[in-house]
Protein backbone atom coordinates (compact mmCIF):
# COMPACT_ATOMS: atom_id res chain seq x y z
CA UNK A 1 0.00 0.00 0.00
CA UNK A 2 1.32 3.64 -0.91
CA UNK A 3 2.41 5.99 1.71
CA UNK A 4 1.53 9.17 2.88
CA UNK A 5 3.13 12.45 0.83
CA UNK A 6 4.00 14.96 3.35
CA UNK A 7 5.42 18.50 3.63
CA UNK A 8 8.67 18.79 5.60
CA UNK A 9 9.29 22.30 4.74
CA UNK A 10 8.81 25.36 2.65
CA UNK A 11 10.44 28.61 1.54
CA UNK A 12 8.76 31.65 0.08
CA UNK A 13 10.20 35.04 -1.63
CA UNK A 14 7.49 37.53 -2.57
CA UNK A 15 6.53 41.15 -2.15
CA UNK A 16 5.49 40.47 1.26
CA UNK A 17 8.85 39.25 2.30
CA UNK A 18 11.98 37.39 2.04
CA UNK A 19 11.58 34.25 3.92
CA UNK A 20 8.37 32.14 5.07
CA UNK A 21 8.33 33.92 8.65
CA UNK A 22 7.79 37.47 7.29
CA UNK A 23 5.89 36.68 4.48
CA UNK A 24 3.56 34.26 6.90
CA UNK A 25 3.27 37.22 9.42
CA UNK A 26 2.53 39.55 6.88
CA UNK A 27 -0.06 37.25 5.00
CA UNK A 28 -2.05 36.62 8.47
CA UNK A 29 -2.27 40.29 9.32
CA UNK A 30 -3.62 40.81 6.12
CA UNK A 31 -0.72 43.18 4.78
CA UNK A 32 -1.01 43.94 1.09
CA UNK A 33 2.62 43.78 -1.08
CA UNK A 34 1.56 45.82 -3.91
CA UNK A 35 3.22 48.72 -4.76
CA UNK A 36 3.97 51.40 -7.63
CA UNK A 37 6.17 49.60 -9.99
CA UNK A 38 9.94 50.53 -9.68
CA UNK A 39 11.39 47.75 -11.87
CA UNK A 40 10.95 49.93 -15.50
CA UNK A 41 9.18 53.31 -15.86
CA UNK A 42 5.23 52.92 -15.95
CA UNK A 43 4.07 56.10 -15.82
CA UNK A 44 2.95 56.17 -19.30
CA UNK A 45 1.25 52.13 -18.49
CA UNK A 46 -2.35 51.64 -18.04
CA UNK A 47 -0.86 49.59 -15.13
CA UNK A 48 1.33 51.10 -12.60
CA UNK A 49 1.23 49.03 -9.93
CA UNK A 50 2.59 45.44 -9.39
CA UNK A 51 3.89 43.30 -5.98
CA UNK A 52 7.23 43.67 -6.53
CA UNK A 53 9.96 41.14 -4.30
CA UNK A 54 11.49 43.96 -1.79
CA UNK A 55 14.04 45.75 -3.12
CA UNK A 56 17.12 44.64 -0.68
CA UNK A 57 16.55 40.99 -2.55
CA UNK A 58 19.84 41.54 -4.69
CA UNK A 59 21.89 41.95 -1.74
CA UNK A 60 20.38 38.86 0.13
CA UNK A 61 20.31 36.82 -2.56
CA UNK A 62 24.44 37.45 -2.32
CA UNK A 63 24.33 35.11 0.70
CA UNK A 64 23.06 32.26 -1.01
CA UNK A 65 24.58 32.58 -4.37
CA UNK A 66 27.89 32.43 -5.62
CA UNK A 67 28.69 34.93 -7.73
CA UNK A 68 29.82 33.24 -10.76
CA UNK A 69 26.68 31.36 -11.19
CA UNK A 70 24.69 34.44 -10.04
CA UNK A 71 25.51 35.73 -13.10
CA UNK A 72 23.97 32.96 -14.89
CA UNK A 73 20.39 33.62 -13.30
CA UNK A 74 18.05 35.96 -13.94
CA UNK A 75 16.49 37.59 -11.31
CA UNK A 76 13.76 35.18 -11.25
CA UNK A 77 15.88 32.00 -10.97
CA UNK A 78 17.30 33.75 -7.92
CA UNK A 79 14.54 33.79 -6.10
CA UNK A 80 13.59 30.07 -7.00
CA UNK A 81 17.34 29.11 -5.82
CA UNK A 82 17.15 31.50 -2.20
CA UNK A 83 13.34 29.85 -1.91
CA UNK A 84 14.88 26.64 -2.47
CA UNK A 85 17.43 26.90 0.13
CA UNK A 86 15.19 28.05 2.56
CA UNK A 87 12.41 25.62 2.18
CA UNK A 88 15.90 22.48 2.30
CA UNK A 89 17.06 24.55 5.86
CA UNK A 90 13.50 24.67 7.03
CA UNK A 91 12.91 20.78 6.47
CA UNK A 92 16.14 20.28 8.16
CA UNK A 93 17.51 17.77 5.19
CA UNK A 94 21.45 17.14 5.09
CA UNK A 95 21.59 15.71 1.95
CA UNK A 96 24.95 14.34 2.81
CA UNK A 97 22.99 11.72 4.45
CA UNK A 98 20.50 10.93 1.85
CA UNK A 99 20.44 8.47 -1.11
CA UNK A 100 20.62 11.32 -3.60
CA UNK A 101 19.35 9.48 -6.51
CA UNK A 102 16.12 9.55 -4.55
CA UNK A 103 15.90 13.31 -4.53
CA UNK A 104 14.31 15.11 -7.22
CA UNK A 105 13.40 18.82 -8.28
CA UNK A 106 10.04 20.24 -10.57
CA UNK A 107 9.15 22.84 -11.14
CA UNK A 108 6.57 25.03 -12.22
CA UNK A 109 8.18 27.57 -14.83
CA UNK A 110 6.04 29.92 -17.07
CA UNK A 111 8.96 32.38 -18.00
CA UNK A 112 12.40 32.78 -16.31
CA UNK A 113 12.05 36.19 -16.66
CA UNK A 114 14.39 37.10 -19.18
CA UNK A 115 12.59 40.28 -20.32
CA UNK A 116 13.90 43.91 -20.82
CA UNK A 117 14.24 44.52 -16.77
CA UNK A 118 16.86 41.79 -16.76
CA UNK A 119 19.86 44.00 -16.49
CA UNK A 120 23.63 42.76 -16.76
CA UNK A 121 22.66 40.24 -19.49
CA UNK A 122 25.96 39.20 -21.54
CA UNK A 123 25.71 37.13 -25.07
CA UNK A 124 27.42 34.31 -22.96
CA UNK A 125 24.85 33.89 -20.49
CA UNK A 126 21.41 35.11 -22.20
CA UNK A 127 21.06 31.01 -23.14
CA UNK A 128 21.40 29.86 -19.52
CA UNK A 129 18.98 33.17 -18.40
CA UNK A 130 16.53 32.02 -20.66
CA UNK A 131 16.57 28.21 -20.51
CA UNK A 132 12.78 27.09 -18.43
CA UNK A 133 14.92 24.47 -17.15
CA UNK A 134 17.62 26.44 -15.77
CA UNK A 135 15.19 26.56 -12.15
CA UNK A 136 15.58 22.83 -11.45
CA UNK A 137 19.08 22.30 -13.21
CA UNK A 138 20.44 24.94 -10.33
CA UNK A 139 18.47 23.70 -7.47
CA UNK A 140 19.84 20.30 -8.42
CA UNK A 141 22.99 21.28 -8.83
CA UNK A 142 23.22 23.37 -5.42
CA UNK A 143 22.78 19.65 -3.71
CA UNK A 144 24.45 17.47 -6.66
CA UNK A 145 20.78 15.65 -6.81
CA UNK A 146 20.90 12.94 -9.21
CA UNK A 147 17.19 12.34 -9.28
CA UNK A 148 14.96 13.64 -12.21
CA UNK A 149 14.89 17.91 -12.54
CA UNK A 150 12.89 18.82 -14.52
CA UNK A 151 10.25 21.95 -15.15
CA UNK A 152 6.43 22.14 -15.78
CA UNK A 153 4.50 25.16 -18.10
CA UNK A 154 0.53 25.40 -17.50
CA UNK A 155 0.74 29.10 -17.24
CA UNK A 156 -0.99 29.99 -13.58
CA UNK A 157 -1.04 26.39 -12.35
CA UNK A 158 2.26 25.36 -13.33
CA UNK A 159 3.77 24.95 -10.06
CA UNK A 160 0.47 23.31 -9.00
CA UNK A 161 1.08 20.87 -11.42
CA UNK A 162 4.53 20.08 -10.18
CA UNK A 163 3.12 19.61 -6.75
CA UNK A 164 1.01 16.65 -8.37
CA UNK A 165 3.83 15.57 -10.27
CA UNK A 166 6.09 15.52 -6.70
CA UNK A 167 3.19 13.42 -5.50
CA UNK A 168 3.16 11.06 -7.61
CA UNK A 169 7.09 10.59 -7.85
CA UNK A 170 6.88 9.74 -4.53
CA UNK A 171 3.71 7.47 -4.47
CA UNK A 172 5.44 5.45 -7.02
CA UNK A 173 8.31 4.62 -5.14
CA UNK A 174 10.45 7.28 -7.57
CA UNK A 175 11.40 9.26 -4.97
CA UNK A 176 11.97 9.76 -1.11
CA UNK A 177 12.18 13.78 -1.21
CA UNK A 178 10.88 16.48 -4.29
CA UNK A 179 11.74 19.75 -3.54
CA UNK A 180 8.79 21.54 -5.69
CA UNK A 181 7.80 25.07 -6.45
CA UNK A 182 7.84 27.83 -8.96
CA UNK A 183 9.29 31.35 -9.63
CA UNK A 184 7.77 33.85 -11.80
CA UNK A 185 8.25 37.63 -12.70
CA UNK A 186 6.20 39.25 -15.87
CA UNK A 187 6.58 42.72 -14.57
CA UNK A 188 8.06 44.22 -17.76
CA UNK A 189 6.48 46.62 -20.67
CA UNK A 190 5.77 43.82 -22.50
CA UNK A 191 4.13 41.61 -20.57
CA UNK A 192 1.72 44.51 -18.72
CA UNK A 193 1.15 46.06 -22.05
CA UNK A 194 -0.10 42.26 -23.64
CA UNK A 195 -2.18 41.83 -20.36
CA UNK A 196 -3.72 45.05 -20.91
CA UNK A 197 -4.74 44.80 -24.45
CA UNK A 198 -6.30 41.71 -23.12
CA UNK A 199 -8.23 43.78 -20.49
CA UNK A 200 -7.16 41.18 -18.27
CA UNK A 201 -4.90 43.45 -15.53
CA UNK A 202 -6.59 45.82 -12.90
CA UNK A 203 -6.23 49.58 -13.63
CA UNK A 204 -7.58 50.99 -10.49
CA UNK A 205 -3.71 52.33 -9.81
CA UNK A 206 -4.48 54.97 -6.98
CA UNK A 207 -4.14 53.64 -4.16
CA UNK A 208 -2.13 50.56 -4.84
CA UNK A 209 -3.20 48.23 -2.14
CA UNK A 210 -6.88 48.52 -2.80
CA UNK A 211 -6.53 47.10 -6.33
CA UNK A 212 -6.67 43.35 -5.76
CA UNK A 213 -9.71 42.99 -4.59
CA UNK A 214 -10.99 39.25 -5.25
CA UNK A 215 -14.74 38.73 -4.90
CA UNK A 216 -15.59 42.51 -5.26
CA UNK A 217 -18.29 44.04 -7.09
CA UNK A 218 -15.88 46.64 -8.65
CA UNK A 219 -13.07 44.48 -9.30
CA UNK A 220 -11.77 45.38 -12.47
CA UNK A 221 -8.70 42.44 -13.03
CA UNK A 222 -5.78 40.91 -11.84
CA UNK A 223 -2.93 42.76 -9.99
CA UNK A 224 0.41 40.98 -11.03
CA UNK A 225 2.75 39.71 -8.42
CA UNK A 226 6.24 38.46 -8.52
CA UNK A 227 8.13 35.66 -6.09
CA UNK A 228 9.17 32.20 -5.59
CA UNK A 229 7.84 29.35 -3.58
CA UNK A 230 9.16 25.88 -2.72
CA UNK A 231 7.80 22.96 -0.93
CA UNK A 232 9.71 19.92 0.52
CA UNK A 233 7.61 16.62 -0.83
CA UNK A 234 8.53 14.01 1.10
CA UNK A 235 7.78 9.86 1.84
CA UNK A 236 5.89 10.09 5.27
CA UNK A 237 8.68 7.03 5.68
CA UNK A 238 11.50 9.25 5.30
CA UNK A 239 10.44 12.08 7.12
CA UNK A 240 10.06 10.16 10.06
CA UNK A 241 13.23 7.95 9.73
CA UNK A 242 15.16 11.39 10.39
CA UNK A 243 12.95 13.32 12.84
CA UNK A 244 11.42 15.78 10.17
CA UNK A 245 8.57 18.26 11.52
CA UNK A 246 5.79 17.01 9.43
CA UNK A 247 3.45 20.42 8.40
CA UNK A 248 0.61 18.71 6.42
CA UNK A 249 -0.08 15.43 4.29
CA UNK A 250 -0.28 16.08 0.44
CA UNK A 251 -3.40 14.17 0.43
CA UNK A 252 -4.42 14.03 -3.32
CA UNK A 253 -4.81 16.31 -6.28
CA UNK A 254 -6.87 16.76 -9.18
CA UNK A 255 -6.02 18.16 -13.20
CA UNK A 256 -8.32 19.01 -15.64
CA UNK A 257 -8.23 20.34 -19.29
CA UNK A 258 -11.46 22.34 -20.30
CA UNK A 259 -10.28 22.15 -24.32
CA UNK A 260 -12.18 25.07 -23.79
CA UNK A 261 -10.88 28.68 -24.65
CA UNK A 262 -7.15 30.01 -24.54
CA UNK A 263 -8.50 32.64 -21.98
CA UNK A 264 -12.09 32.38 -20.65
CA UNK A 265 -12.66 29.78 -17.95
CA UNK A 266 -15.69 27.23 -19.07
CA UNK A 267 -19.03 28.82 -18.44
CA UNK A 268 -20.77 28.65 -15.25
CA UNK A 269 -17.13 27.10 -13.68
CA UNK A 270 -18.08 23.75 -15.06
CA UNK A 271 -14.15 23.09 -15.67
CA UNK A 272 -13.58 24.32 -12.38
CA UNK A 273 -15.66 21.89 -10.32
CA UNK A 274 -15.07 18.82 -12.64
CA UNK A 275 -11.48 19.62 -11.41
CA UNK A 276 -12.72 19.87 -7.61
CA UNK A 277 -14.59 16.97 -7.77
CA UNK A 278 -11.36 15.07 -9.23
CA UNK A 279 -9.55 15.83 -6.20
CA UNK A 280 -11.74 14.82 -3.78
CA UNK A 281 -12.28 11.18 -5.76
CA UNK A 282 -8.49 10.96 -5.80
CA UNK A 283 -8.72 11.00 -1.97
CA UNK A 284 -11.68 9.55 -0.76
CA UNK A 285 -13.01 12.53 0.60
CA UNK A 286 -16.50 13.77 1.25
CA UNK A 287 -17.19 17.18 0.44
CA UNK A 288 -18.65 17.33 3.92
CA UNK A 289 -15.08 17.02 5.37
CA UNK A 290 -13.25 20.29 3.41
CA UNK A 291 -13.00 23.27 6.26
CA UNK A 292 -11.49 25.75 4.05
CA UNK A 293 -10.36 26.50 0.48
CA UNK A 294 -7.40 28.78 -0.59
CA UNK A 295 -9.20 29.83 -4.05
CA UNK A 296 -7.30 30.90 -7.55
CA UNK A 297 -9.04 34.24 -6.59
CA UNK A 298 -7.81 36.42 -9.37
CA UNK A 299 -9.88 39.43 -8.77
CA UNK A 300 -11.35 39.36 -12.77
CA UNK A 301 -14.73 38.93 -13.43
CA UNK A 302 -15.03 35.54 -14.83
CA UNK A 303 -12.75 33.88 -12.32
CA UNK A 304 -14.18 35.09 -9.52
CA UNK A 305 -18.10 34.52 -10.38
CA UNK A 306 -16.87 30.73 -11.99
CA UNK A 307 -15.19 29.95 -9.22
CA UNK A 308 -17.63 30.54 -6.79
CA UNK A 309 -20.39 29.27 -9.09
CA UNK A 310 -18.08 26.17 -9.26
CA UNK A 311 -17.64 25.91 -4.90
CA UNK A 312 -21.57 26.07 -5.02
CA UNK A 313 -21.80 23.30 -7.29
CA UNK A 314 -19.30 20.98 -5.89
CA UNK A 315 -20.38 21.99 -2.09
CA UNK A 316 -24.24 22.37 -2.88
CA UNK A 317 -25.59 23.25 0.82
CA UNK A 318 -22.42 22.75 2.55
CA UNK A 319 -20.39 25.90 0.44
CA UNK A 320 -22.10 28.30 2.63
CA UNK A 321 -20.15 26.45 5.38
CA UNK A 322 -16.81 26.18 4.04
CA UNK A 323 -14.48 29.38 4.30
CA UNK A 324 -13.11 30.59 1.04
CA UNK A 325 -10.04 33.29 0.91
CA UNK A 326 -7.81 34.56 -1.73
CA UNK A 327 -4.28 34.88 -1.16
CA UNK A 328 -3.74 37.61 -4.40
CA UNK A 329 -5.51 39.86 -2.52
CA UNK A 330 -2.31 40.67 -0.89
CA UNK A 331 0.14 39.24 -2.74
CA UNK A 332 -1.11 39.81 -6.85
CA UNK A 333 -0.96 36.94 -9.30
CA UNK A 334 2.23 35.32 -8.54
CA UNK A 335 2.06 33.19 -12.06
CA UNK A 336 4.33 30.06 -12.51
CA UNK A 337 4.73 30.53 -8.55
CA UNK A 338 0.92 31.38 -7.33
CA UNK A 339 0.27 26.83 -6.81
CA UNK A 340 2.97 26.48 -4.72
CA UNK A 341 3.17 30.14 -2.69
CA UNK A 342 -0.87 29.43 -2.09
CA UNK A 343 -0.27 25.89 -1.09
CA UNK A 344 2.54 26.97 1.68
CA UNK A 345 -0.41 29.21 2.82
CA UNK A 346 -3.05 26.86 3.43
CA UNK A 347 -0.24 24.00 4.95
CA UNK A 348 0.29 26.97 7.28
CA UNK A 349 -3.07 27.74 7.80
CA UNK A 350 -3.65 23.50 8.23
CA UNK A 351 -0.60 23.83 10.95
CA UNK A 352 -1.45 26.83 12.88
CA UNK A 353 -5.38 27.06 12.83
CA UNK A 354 -5.72 30.02 10.82
CA UNK A 355 -7.37 30.97 8.05
CA UNK A 356 -6.08 34.16 6.42
CA UNK A 357 -8.47 36.93 4.49
CA UNK A 358 -9.59 38.12 1.79
CA UNK A 359 -8.39 41.85 2.16
CA UNK A 360 -10.07 44.85 0.11
CA UNK A 361 -13.30 43.00 0.44
CA UNK A 362 -15.53 46.37 1.11
CA UNK A 363 -17.98 46.05 -1.76
CA UNK A 364 -19.00 42.45 -1.89
CA UNK A 365 -20.46 41.54 -5.35
CA UNK A 366 -24.04 40.38 -4.07
CA UNK A 367 -23.64 37.28 -6.51
CA UNK A 368 -21.03 35.93 -4.54
CA UNK A 369 -22.36 35.05 -1.69
CA UNK A 370 -19.93 32.63 0.28
CA UNK A 371 -17.38 33.05 3.42
CA UNK A 372 -14.84 35.16 1.77
CA UNK A 373 -13.28 35.78 5.60
CA UNK A 374 -12.89 40.03 4.69
CA UNK A 375 -10.21 41.54 6.21
CA UNK A 376 -9.10 39.73 9.62
CA UNK A 377 -7.52 36.32 9.72
CA UNK A 378 -9.91 34.35 11.56
CA UNK A 379 -9.05 31.17 14.04
CA UNK A 380 -10.29 28.16 13.17
CA UNK A 381 -8.93 24.10 13.24
CA UNK A 382 -8.77 22.72 9.63
CA UNK A 383 -8.61 18.90 8.69
CA UNK A 384 -9.00 19.10 5.17
CA UNK A 385 -8.02 22.05 2.82
CA UNK A 386 -7.98 22.58 -0.75
CA UNK A 387 -5.95 25.09 -2.79
CA UNK A 388 -7.03 26.25 -6.31
CA UNK A 389 -5.21 27.10 -9.06
CA UNK A 390 -6.61 27.74 -12.89
CA UNK A 391 -4.48 29.33 -16.14
CA UNK A 392 -4.84 30.09 -19.24
CA UNK A 393 -5.54 27.88 -21.45
CA UNK A 394 -7.92 26.06 -19.62
CA UNK A 395 -5.28 24.10 -17.35
CA UNK A 396 -6.97 23.07 -13.83
CA UNK A 397 -5.49 22.15 -11.05
CA UNK A 398 -7.21 21.42 -7.07
CA UNK A 399 -4.44 20.18 -4.25
CA UNK A 400 -5.91 18.76 -1.00
CA UNK A 401 -3.51 19.06 2.24
CA UNK A 402 -4.55 17.27 5.24
CA UNK A 403 -4.08 17.92 8.97
CA UNK A 404 -1.20 15.54 10.22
Amino acid sequence: MAGKVVVTGMGIVSSLGLDLETNWTNVVAGQSGIRYITLFDASKSQTRIAGEVPGGFAEHSKQYIKKRAASQMTRVTKMCVVASKDAVRHAGIDFEQMDKTRCSVIMGVVSTGNSSVEIDTTPQNTVFKSMSNSMSAWVSLEYQLTGPNYAVNTACASSAYALAAGFDMIRNHQADIVLVGGADSIINKEEIEGFNALYALSVQNDPPERASKPFSADRDGFVIGEGAGVIILESEESAIRRGAVIYAELAGYGLSSEGYNIMAPMKDGEGMAFTMNKALYSTGLSVHEVDYINAHGTSTELNDRYETLAIKRVFGDHARQIPVSSSKSMLGHTIGAAGTIEGIITTLSLYHGIITPTINLFNPDPDLDLDFVPHVFRKQEIHVALSNSFGFGGHNATIVFRKY
